[in-house]
């Protein structure tokens, strides 16, 4: 109820302009949107900045500042109370250098690549599904020039905005009117361009002349890019690695450690926040596509025959916008309404966990400021999602560049456990009690440990452990090539030959009934996977507008809780007479563990605010004459511009209130003095 009692004070924030003694509310909704103006104020004042720019820069590399670095510590304060603190997670900080045994076991080596294609004449790369949407848009937009369609205003205001600030590759298409039939076709790739293969992308390039926009020049192919960092671990450069692409494999090494941690308790979550690294094809968009970038990572551990979640009920009359695969297929883009409760039931969401987690992406995405009207989870379709995940949906929030995919959740059934395990020869898995006994048929493992030290010497060990820790389904395989071949060939780590071959006669593998006392399962995994740096961006644009009566004006309407300070110290003047007062309310608010800075410069009280608005501080304390009288302080609110007078007591107070507990600025304030005499 506070959340959303939050949501709905900082959704409906208003301007206010002073008139003589008329006043004029307008929302601030009503401001349109300028790109450049708001990178014009995240650079000057300085939120972040092109790394190395002295040096040129490199693209995808950013710098943040005091207010941007300020920003991310409190989104990822709010992030770790939200989901570490309130759900018991057993947060890990993993290291970011990666052996490559580890990233090919998990299938990043293979897998974890982009399609490229490149300009045979100058050799500029472009990432193909990029390329192939962008030039399929442009027609189809002139398409519609050309049949006289006019878009709805909202929309055509929305792709001038587009135009003005983004640097096309695309160059504008004339208006040529296409076939009824084409125009269906390219709807259709642009509505399901996330799930296209290289070959795919290839054959929609040659069959709709797809080349460089700029130029006209042919392009080869589309090839498979690695965005991995490759590296070298030690002097001697044998040990190959990479810079970790995310954190999840580091937590599930841990599995075992954690479960111990946990006394063995199911279900359990561990969680991790740090830097991934990707080596982007044509980094772009500003924050929204870079090569190093702060992630935070849940590891959901549950038991794969109980997907339910003890606080389901929690979230499942909360109505999202969903927009399922079955909807992408048909080519449509528009979302439905529905609660969370309807998506399980109907098993559009898998399962009651991964339903739980969707509902409380939302609430920490409504929590930190993100606008609820551009925000929807899109549903992976069959083709874009992993052969082993059993569901996901990528939450994507709204903003100049179109809809961008800010957090993943998925259910990744027990894919990165079952692999590490096979590969390393440990059980990852859990054993569980069971209040009854059971009887049970069973492939159970036989192995004549006197032909094992002749033949294998000193892998022996390592041999027997690697037979001895395989799954179920892993000795049913090894049963049947036994059967067929008379022989195990397998590759086990760590033992001196490159593969093992164990004799029929070695071994014994056969299916027999045993009452069992504890059942061992590998768990699933529901993992949401935040891309902190791209939400971020996305609260920078959703907070942004101009004050209606002077759009120089710019604002960052941050929830107080992240905003980078929380209150703007202005001294009336800089007459002596004021010191000893500012230096108390400094101490006062030091005290009260309140972000502040001090604004003490000749300029005029207007020009202090207006400056402090663009940087988000929701709060300006006003020091005047009579405050050194009688402890008394002005506080002013960013959005509205609304002012109350009261003790300095009162008004910390008030901002903790407002700041911390959820309240509104009505709330927080509804004991104060109303104070009208100071305009701006």
């Amino acid at each position: 109820m506070q959340i959303r009692q939050q949501l709905r004070s900082f959704a409906n924030k208003v301007s206010v302009t002073r008139k003589g003694k008329e006043r004029l509310i307008v929302n601030k909704m009503t401001s349109e949107f300028n790109r450049e103006q708001l990178e014009s104020v995240l650079k000057r004042r300085f939120f972040f900045a092109p790394a190395f720019d002295i040096y040129g820069g490199i693209s995808g590399l950013y710098d943040y500042g005091p207010p941007g670095c300020a920003v991310q510590a409190n989104v990822v304060d709010t992030w770790r109370k939200h989901f570490v603190l309130e759900e018991d997670m057993l947060e890990v900080d993993t290291t970011m250098l990666t052996p490559y045994e580890v990233l090919k076991t998990s299938g990043h080596v293979d897998k974890f690549a982009d399609w490229m294609c490149r300009d045979l004449k100058s050799g500029e790369i472009f990432r193909a599904d990029h390329l192939v949407e962008e030039v399929l848009e442009a027609r189809l937009k002139g398409d519609k020039q050309a049949r006289g369609i006019t878009e709805n205003p909202e929309e055509e205001a929305e792709k001038k905005k587009k135009k003005k600030n983004r640097k096309k590759k695309v160059k504008e298409i004339k208006a040529i009117k296409l076939d009824d039939q084409t125009v269906s076709e390219y709807e259709m790739i642009v509505a399901k361009i996330d799930g296209y293969s290289g070959e795919e992308l290839g054959e929609f390039m040659e069959k709709y002349n797809i080349c460089n926009p700029a130029t006209g020049d042919p392009l080869d192919k589309p090839q498979q890019f690695n965005l991995m960092f490759e590296t070298h671990i030690g002097p001697s450069g044998q040990i190959k690695g990479f810079l970790r692409p995310e954190t999840a494999q580091g937590q599930f090494l841990n599995f075992e450690k954690l479960l111990d941690f946990n006394n063995e308790k199911m279900p359990f979550a561990s969680a991790a926040i740090g830097k991934s690294f990707r080596n982007e094809i044509s980094p772009r968009s500003g924050l929204l596509r870079v090569r190093e970038f702060l992630m935070a990572e849940i590891e959901h551990y549950v038991d794969p025959d109980d997907k339910s979640h003890p606080k389901f009920h929690t979230v499942k009359d909360m109505t999202l916008d969903f927009l399922p695969r079955d909807l992408q297929e048909k080519g449509q883009t528009e979302p439905v309404k529905m609660t969370i409760g309807e998506a399980v039931s109907k098993k559009i969401v898998d399962n009651q966990t991964l339903g739980y987690f969707l509902g409380r992406i939302y609430l920490f995405l409504m929590k930190i400021g993100i606008s609820p009207k551009k925000f929807r989870f899109r549903q992976h379709m069959a083709n874009e999602m992993a052969h082993y995940a059993q569901d996901c949906w990528d939450g994507e929030l709204l903003t100049s560049y179109g809809w961008i995919e800010c957090v993943g959740c998925a259910d990744r059934s027990a894919y990165d456990l079952t692999v590490h395990s096979r590969k390393t020869g440990e059980k990852l898995c859990v054993r569980e009690t069971l209040a009854e006994p059971k009887i049970v048929e069973e492939f159970d493992c036989e192995i004549e440990k006197k032909k094992f030290g002749p033949k294998f010497r000193r892998d022996a060990p390592k041999v027997e452990k690697w037979l001895l820790s395989r799954s179920q389904v892993e000795l049913e395989e090894l049963a049947q090539e036994l059967s067929s071949n008379g022989k195990i060939v397998a590759r086990i780590p760590d033992t001196t030959v490159e593969e093992v071959e164990i004799p029929a006669d070695f071994v014994k593998i056969k299916k027999m009934k045993k009452t069992v006392h504890v059942r061992e399962y590998i768990p699933n995994v529901i993992e949401p996977s935040f891309g902190i740096g791209r939400i971020i961006y996305c609260l920078y644009e959703h907070s942004f507008w101009t004050r209606p009566e002077d759009s120089a004006r710019a604002v960052l309407s941050f929830p107080p809780l992240v905003a980078p300070t929380k209150v703007l110290l202005v001294p009336l003047s800089n007459n002596a007479t004021l010191q000893s007062t500012v230096k108390d309310v400094k101490e006062q608010l030091k005290a009260a563990k309140i972000p502040f800075k001090v604004d003490d410069s000749s300029a005029s009280i207007g020009k202090r605010y207006a400056r402090n608005d663009e940087l988000g501080t929701p709060f300006g304390i006003t020091i005047d004459f009579d405050s050194v009288k009688d402890n008394s302080v002005t506080l002013r609110e960013r959005d509205s511009t609304k002012q109350v007078r009261g003790s300095l007591k009162e008004i910390i107070k008030a901002i903790n209130e407002i700041t911390y507990d959820s309240k509104s600025w009505d709330e927080g304030v509804k004991n104060l003095t109303p104070f009208e005499s100071q305009t701006e």
